[in-house]
């Protein structure tokens, strides 16, 4: 009787551990000096760093979402690993906390190696410009879950922060200042929105000129990750807000305490001309309350100290805190 192999079933091993030995270069470049032991074990291992009095172990997951879809149809997979880099350690520093480890999850139709050798390559430019090691992660070919080539993503985030650091609500007061940090573009949430206008409505491919440029290289502009910046000016901050799905009005308030509303100008932000172009089909509360709208950070500053990270950093005001409901009043 002829027998039946895995790979006749649709999971081909050769091909997992060709993949897993094309990546090694790449994983190996996020390492410092905390991770302990290489690649090809069961578990990653991290030494917790030293010099905290009272340490925290922060976590934070997060996917790309149908952002993924463009990547696969543009057969362009070098940055989607940055975007789950950046949406799961960006959440990080909003608790104070500073990554030190991430793990993936790549699961897929069929394992096409060199297809995921860019998405891993991608996901360790991330880390280290994260600033974190990428200890492990894991690979699942499933052809009765994924069709084809489709395949989807999962980040791990692992950060340390100081307790006394982490309660930045109590930090947050009337008369403090609003600067918005801007964004490299969509970032990672909306697509499902995006790709209905751009692909559906008006009918758009890929390759159509947008801004100078094909459309696809301004769709797949990747999460920008604000850890160093964030490093950088630690001391000034008082509480940052990570903009994601649900855009200022939506993130802004969770790091508002009772009785503190934000007051942001709308004049004053500098909207990237993809949200200009789109808002000609999408309603103004619609835009605000899906998309970035080109700030990818709001941090909360002392007055005093605006001007000292204004003039060292790409960031401006775009409003300030007063008394009220706890909430975003756009003006």
């Amino acid at each position: 009787m002829a027998t039946i192999s895995y790979k006749d079933a649709g999971v081909d091993i050769d091909a997992g551990n060709a993949f897993v030995e094309a990546i090694k270069s790449d994983v190996k470049s996020t390492f410092d000096s905390n991770v302990i032991g290489g690649i090809g074990s069961f578990a990653g291992a991290y030494a917790l760093p030293t010099g905290y009095k009272e340490p925290v172990i922060l976590s934070a997951t997060d996917g790309v979402g149908t952002k993924l879809k463009l990547a696969i149809e543009s057969k362009k997979l070098d940055t989607v690993g940055i975007d789950l880099v950046a949406m799961c350690v960006n959440d990080l520093i909003c608790n104070f906390g500073t990554p030190m480890f991430f793990l993936d999850y790549y699961a897929t139709g069929k394992l096409i190696p060199a297809d995921a050798q860019a998405v891993v390559s991608g996901i360790a430019a991330g880390c280290r410009e994260a600033e974190c090691a990428l200890v492990g992660g894991e690979t699942a070919e499933m052809p009765s879950m994924y069709h084809n080539d489709d395949f989807d993503l999962a980040g791990f985030a692992v950060g340390i922060a100081e307790r006394s650091e982490m309660d930045t609500i109590s930090n947050v007061r009337e008369g403090q200042v609003l600067i918005a940090i801007p964004s490299s573009g969509v970032h990672s949430n909306g697509y499902s929105l995006v790709r209905k206008i751009f692909f559906e409505k008006l009918g758009m491919s890929l390759n159509d000129d947008f801004n100078g440029k094909p459309l696809v290289d301004t769709l797949l502009e990747p999460t920008r990750i604000y850890i160093k910046l964030f490093k950088e000016h630690k001391s000034r901050i008082k509480a940052l807000a990570h903009i994601t799905g649900g855009g200022i009005v939506e993130n802004l308030p969770r790091v508002l305490p009772e009785g503190i509303k934000a007051i942001v100008n709308k004049s004053t932000i500098r909207t990237l001309p993809i949200f200009d172009f789109m808002s000609q089909y999408v309603s103004e509360e619609e835009m605000y309350r899906t998309f970035n709208m080109g700030v990818g950070m709001v941090w909360v500053v002392d007055a005093v100290d605006a001007e000292a990270i204004l003039s060292s950093t790409d960031g401006y005001i775009i409003g300030a805190l007063a008394s009220g409901n706890k909430e975003v009043e756009l003006i």
